[in-house]
């Protein structure tokens, strides 16, 4: 079963829920990300409350199509798997613009009812509200499956949460009218993220 992540409005920059946009939380000596094609700072995407923890997807807007943010290997994006206690607003590094590091809106992802899963633009459609996402359930490839493998254990990684661009263009993550989709493996504490269009 899929559960739905519905548009719940604005929200606090820095609420401990799930949402899109704002800025993360995370340990108290975590740095901000920098993405490892460019080495300048990821955009901070959204945060997920999941089961297993606090999932932090990242992605590199510095060069839009030059860093292979698509790719759950490449180092243009990043996906991480924090502890659900003790987390604090994440400093931003020295000098970096705002708009490269926020999407601009902050919207809560807020869990609709479980539903069989469908395509995220039906379900948009049905249920009047935007939808931001879904966690659970089985990856609604655009393309073909591109489950990644763990690269500590090297098995193949469980599909935590999918996302949807979002409502607002102008402040909407950027998959290339795709969606992405975050992959978590519990027992070592790794995630990872991937796009399709």
């Amino acid at each position: 079963m899929t559960t739905l992540l519905l548009d719940g409005g604005p929200v606090a920059p820095d609420a401990p829920v799930s949402r899109t946009g704002g800025v993360p939380l995370g340990p108290a000596a975590m740095l901000w990300p920098e993405c490892r094609a460019c080495a300048g700072p990821l955009q901070f995407l959204a945060q997920i409350v999941l089961d297993a923890g606090v999932l932090a997807p990242f992605m590199c807007a510095n060069r839009p199509g030059e860093c292979e943010q698509w790719s759950p290997s490449a180092g243009g994006n990043l996906a991480l798997l924090l502890p659900a206690e003790g987390l604090v607003p994440v400093p931003a590094p020295r000098g970096a613009a705002p708009e490269v590091l926020g999407l601009g809106a902050v919207r809560a992802a807020v869990p609709a009812a479980a539903l069989p899963s469908v395509s995220l633009p039906s379900v948009a459609a049905s249920e009047g509200r935007a939808v931001l996402g879904s966690l659970g359930g089985e990856p609604d490839w655009l393309q073909y499956d591109e489950t990644p493998d763990c690269p500590a254990c090297a098995r193949p990684m469980g599909f935590a949460a999918g996302l949807a661009e979002g409502p607002d263009p102008v402040t909407a993550m950027n998959f290339g009218s795709g969606q992405a989709y975050a992959h978590v493996c519990g027992g070592c504490g790794r995630a990872a993220l991937l796009w399709q269009c």
